[in-house]
């Protein structure tokens, strides 16, 4: 007999370099979160959705893309009513949406049975996303959220889903990897986002190539439009700076990935031109009080920015400093460690192993959806 109800948890992320590359097939190199999205799932016997959050009626349409999305691939799935509370904060950059849909992506293939493996999940909720609440985003966020191990860094490569899980722990090196949630708000679907991902495929088709991933230094120059230029000079820059990254970590070498965090944020407020003075501000502030790197983390536009240091106090004091200073909402500053990806709550058994898995009832179109 088929369990109807669960809880299920889904961290939201931190992308420690590798920015905009997720939609052109590139790589990146994020980390899960403490922070998690927290989602108690019962199914329905008609095909309704109920949410309800502490945050309000916010996230319903995540909750009913992801049943919507299912449907899309011909998964035969039900409604479900659906109770949510979370820490990951909203609009930081820090993928609270993504850890919302995939934790409600999770729940419905355990209790449904569907045997999915986690990539499909991820591409269920980045449908999800992209579809029935229009933010144009990459594999990135939703592949974090499922796909990431505590002590570690992902490296995902977006153009075949492949993982490598590459050893993360900067306390064991000394470092402190901080968080500066700058307070503003970004919000991926107000066009600005989709703009990036349309040059960056012009780009691609002015060179020939099917995406950015095959193109190399030697290609810009063929590129008359400074504009598609820049942006694709980003991409490839961006590329090999993860694939440093890597090397680095790989050799134990973590304490030395700070110019390249820096650089990335250069490439991205410069030639990308998603920044914001706030994340600007962060940065430098950041690095005048001895930060080894720091770099905007996320989609850009707002949002954090991230600090590799020796002194959390040190990053802190500055930044606060440095927010007052230009007038400013205070910062939220808060260190984070590698966490585990999305899981099921102990003792929230899905199936009894004596009778398989269950087949929900017939449905079609998109869930209805409704507060309670």
């Amino acid at each position: 007999m088929l369990n109807r109800s669960g809880t299920w948890v889904a961290p939201g992320r931190v992308n420690l370099i590798g920015e905009h590359t997720d939609y052109n097939g590139g790589f990146c190199l994020p980390i899960a979160l403490e922070h998690t999205t927290r989602a108690r799932v019962r199914l329905r016997s008609d095909d309704e959705v109920r949410f309800r959050s502490t945050a309000g009626d916010r996230g319903g349409e995540y909750a009913v893309g992801v049943l919507a999305a299912f449907r899309a691939e011909s998964y035969d799935v039900p409604g479900a009513d659906i109770s949510v509370d979370s820490d990951v904060p909203i609009g930081a950059g820090l993928s609270s949406s993504a850890a919302l849909e995939c934790a409600i992506a999770l729940a419905i293939n355990d209790l449904v049975g569907l045997g999915l493996p986690r990539t499909v999940l991820a591409r269920i909720a980045q449908r999800a996303e992209n579809e029935f609440v229009g933010a144009p985003t990459g594999i990135l966020d939703q592949s974090a959220s499922l796909l990431c191990t505590a002590g570690h860094a992902l490296l995902l490569d977006c153009r075949d889903q492949s993982t490598e899980q590459v050893p993360f722990d900067p306390a064991a090196s000394g470092l402190h990897l901080l968080v500066i949630d700058t307070r503003a708000h970004h919000q991926l679907t107000d066009g600005q986002y989709g703009d990036r991902r349309d040059e960056c495929a012009r780009a691609a088709r002015a060179l020939g190539l099917g995406s950015l991933r095959d193109a190399g230094a030697a290609d810009l120059d063929l590129l008359g439009d400074d504009l598609l230029r820049r942006r694709a000079r980003h991409v490839i820059t961006e590329n090999q700076r993860v694939l440093e990254v890597v090397v680095m970590l790989r050799a134990g070498r973590l304490g030395d990935i700070g110019p390249l965090l820096t650089a990335s944020h250069a490439s991205l407020r410069d030639d990308y031109e998603v920044s914001c003075p706030e994340l600007d501000v962060a940065v430098a502030a950041a690095l005048a009080a001895g930060a080894r790197g720091a770099r905007m983390t996320g989609g850009g536009f707002g949002g954090s920015a991230i600090a590799l240091a020796d002194s959390s106090a040190a990053v802190e004091e500055e930044v606060r400093a440095a927010f007052d200073r230009h007038g400013f909402a205070a910062p939220d500053v808060f260190e984070v460690r590698p966490g585990a990806g999305a899981r099921r709550e102990p003792g929230s058994t899905t199936l009894d192993e004596r009778s398989g898995r269950t087949t929900a009832r017939p449905t079609t179109g998109p869930p209805s959806t409704k507060g309670h």
